[in-house]
């Protein structure tokens, strides 16, 4: 009789964690609907209370969401502080990563953003969005060696990509590598027929 008592009530326990389980998901996803829904009107501030009702400091998903909304809403310093606790929640996820990168930059907070990029390789050694943008962001620097290392290895992976190869091209330029900007400038031209800047870069090496 008494093992008959445990397994009910281990079942009943079981049954009312379900439902619990369940009603929590549904008011979760009820909540993040209706911030999509305002987001979509450009309701920021009702994007934000929506999840805000159902905040979770723990949850991944959450913080994450609430680190792009408050990117929108131009509250930098809280779009960082969300994105940062998404980032120590999921410490090898880059997807926080690359939404930290958003507010330091809107701050222009540039060593910031190399260290995000950095952070972002340091797990994914071949993300070519990073290894583009941080490339890009040494070359706005002039820090064209250090440009052209993430450039090259973009390159490696997508020879006939349009946007790093006239970067690369413009970085060997500034490099003093001529003949290195000349063939990838050339290049360009078979992706972009008569592109400007492909043409002037060829026009400016003697």
């Amino acid at each position: 009789m008494e093992t008959l008592k445990k397994i009910f009530f281990t079942t009943l326990l079981i049954g009312l964690n379900y439902v619990s389980f369940a009603q929590t998901d549904a008011l979760l996803q009820k909540a993040f609907s209706a911030s999509y829904s305002a987001e979509s009107k450009y309701n920021y501030t009702e994007a934000i209370n929506q999840i805000t009702i159902v905040f979770s400091e723990q949850s991944y998903e959450m913080n994450l969401r609430l680190g792009w909304l408050y990117y929108l809403a131009k509250n930098y310093s809280s779009s960082i502080k969300h994105y940062e606790k998404a980032s120590s929640l999921k410490p090898y996820a880059i997807e926080a990563k690359f939404g930290l990168i958003k507010p330091f930059a809107a701050l222009e907070s540039w060593d910031k953003v190399i260290k995000q990029y950095e952070n972002i390789l340091s797990i994914d050694p071949q993300n070519t969005s990073a290894n583009y943008y941080l490339g890009y962001t040494f070359y706005n620097r002039k820090k064209y060696e250090a440009a052209s290392k993430h450039f090259e290895k973009v390159i490696n992976l997508y020879p006939f990509n349009y946007d790093n190869s006239i970067m690369l091209a413009w970085t060997y330029f500034r490099m003093g590598k001529n003949n290195d900007a000349k063939i990838l400038f050339n290049k360009v031209l078979l992706m972009s027929p008569n592109d400007a800047s492909a043409l002037e870069g060829l026009a400016s090496i003697k």
